[in-house]
């Protein structure tokens, strides 16, 4: 039997420097509150033009190995055409591109099915705004 869908938006400050935010205790709360030991999916959406949803272990440096593969990849410099902000801006306008703004991820008995090391993250290379939200929503 499904209840439906319930979303809950998240305010979220991730800093004046790059960033891989750690959402997972977040999820796994919202889930606490709304899934009722249900199975179903999480989405998590971050509706902005320059952060993404990355699935990644975190805590024993790819983290930090995220953002460096990021700055090799998309540097932070004048190629852009997109200019306004801080130096090298435009590639954070490109970065969803590559870390997609969602994941869906399952959801068994109330609670959020990830592998033994994978965290639900923010990436946020945008050091402009560190003023973000994110939206968790449960359809089970």
């Amino acid at each position: 039997m499904s209840h439906g869908f319930t979303t809950r938006t998240l305010d979220i400050t991730t800093g004046t420097s790059e960033a891989v935010y750690d959402l997972t205790r977040e999820c796994a709360s919202f889930l606490a509150d709304v899934a009722e030991g249900r199975d179903g999916l999480l989405n998590v959406f971050a509706p902005h033009a320059t952060m993404g949803v990355a699935l990644i272990e975190t805590g024993a440096g790819s983290d930090g190995d995220l953002l460096t593969a990021l700055h090799h990849l998309l540097p932070a410099d004048e190629r852009w055409q997109h200019r306004h902000g801080s130096r090298g801006h435009g590639r954070d306008h490109v970065l969803p591109a590559i870390v997609p703004p969602h994941a869906t991820l399952p959801v068994i008995s109330g609670e959020l099915a990830l592998g033994t090391w994978q965290s639900v993250c923010l990436v946020d290379t945008n050091k402009d705004n560190a003023n973000r939200q994110v939206r968790l929503s449960f359809l089970g």
